[in-house]
């Protein structure tokens, strides 16, 4: 099913926490940030004041995408240090949230009053990757087939173990406070677009989300883009991880639309697997969604590989993945070097110094 003149075009949209210095505890500096970043549209505030969020501009290729992405790091993080607080890519704080920190505006305030019980622990931060599509109801027919493969691309991303200052047990601990929100749940398989609006309308109207914007479906047809927005990774700690989350993305999105037939899986097995990707990333047991069995993490993102691999000789993007994955494989997710900084450092002002250093690139101990 080639879709001829289409480009799947990429976007990839970062958010990250702002730590204080001295104790690594949440900095609640951006809307001053923002004041010094009016030259760069593609920054904007989030829910809360201790977060900020980037955006790329439209891509056609990797090779577009990994400038972008280290050029938007380099200057929040510059001006995050000017202000004298850190920029970190950790899918939580690593510190502890902070309860009141909502940012004022009307829309965030209106969520925090829609939703009193959640807004604490909304604080967490994610990495979006966008990716242009013709029409929605080929969308529709896209977040069907993403359905079995969301599982590995957490496993993938998993960036945020540490909470309160220790070890919380998760490879993402953002994946279970997240899910919380009515919403937060795979996409169905929908006939078409206007079967996706009406599950999107119903959704508004049982109040389960404050508008479309906040249907946080973990891959949805955006409400702003022409795109499938795949929602379910934790930002990644380095902005190679992020590229290759992009790349499989971005694989798997051309997959679904060329493929005669797409694989199927269950809801309950999709769960299943989401929690273990979230519970162990890529240092436990997976679960095959098309068996229900256990299986390594890393032989289940070899599947994901071996998917798209045509999709990836597409785009030329075979060679990127397989290097990224190689260094993933060899020196752990986001996760993994978060817990080695976490041993390693004395004081959680020192460990939200070396997270920054890694949210940059720059070599840690």
């Amino acid at each position: 099913m080639a879709v001829v003149g289409t480009n799947f075009t990429l976007g990839v949209e970062e958010e990250f926490v702002l730590l204080d210095p001295m104790d690594g505890s949440v900095a609640l500096r951006a809307p001053d940030l923002l004041e010094h970043l009016t030259a760069e549209p593609g920054v904007t505030g989030e829910l809360m004041r201790f977060q900020i969020e980037t955006a790329t501009g439209i891509c056609r290729s990797l090779d577009e995408v990994r400038p972008e992405l280290t050029r938007l790091r380099q200057s929040v993080a510059k001006t995050a240090e000017a202000d004298g607080c850190l920029m970190v890519a950790s899918g939580i704080p690593p510190c502890g949230l902070r309860p009141g920190a909502i940012t004022s505006t009307p829309r965030y305030q209106r969520l925090a009053a829609n939703f009193p019980a959640l807004i604490d622990e909304a604080g967490t931060c994610a990495c979006h990757v966008h990716v242009g599509l013709p029409s929605r109801d080929l969308g529709a027919r896209v977040l069907a087939g993403l359905r079995p493969w969301l599982a590995p691309l957490l496993a993938i991303s998993a960036n945020s173990p540490v909470e309160n200052g220790a070890d919380s047990g998760w490879a993402s601990r953002r994946y279970p406070l997240w899910d919380r929100w009515p919403t937060a749940k795979p996409p169905d398989e929908w006939s078409g677009a206007a079967a996706y609006d009406q599950s999107v309308g119903e959704a508004l109207r049982h109040g389960a989300a404050l508008d479309t914007a906040g249907v946080y479906f973990y891959a949805r047809l955006s409400p702003r883009h022409p795109t499938v927005e795949v929602r379910i990774a934790d930002v990644c700690l380095s902005v190679d991880d992020a590229v290759l989350l992009a790349a499989l993305v971005r694989g798997l999105v051309i997959t679904c639309v060329e493929a005669a037939e797409l694989p199927r899986a269950r809801n309950v097995r999709i769960g299943a697997a989401l929690y273990a990707a979230a519970r162990k990333g890529l240092d436990g047991p997976g679960v095959d969604v098309f068996t229900g069995r256990d299986a390594d993490q890393r032989v289940l993102i070899e599947g994901l590989v071996d998917f798209i691999r045509p999709a990836l000789k597409t785009t030329g993007d075979t060679e990127d993945v397989e290097q990224g994955l190689n260094s993933l494989f060899e020196h752990g997710t986001g996760a993994a070097r978060q817990r080695r900084l976490l041993a390693e450092t004395a004081s959680p002002g020192e460990f939200a110094a070396e997270l920054a250093l890694a949210t940059m690139n720059v070599p840690t101990r």
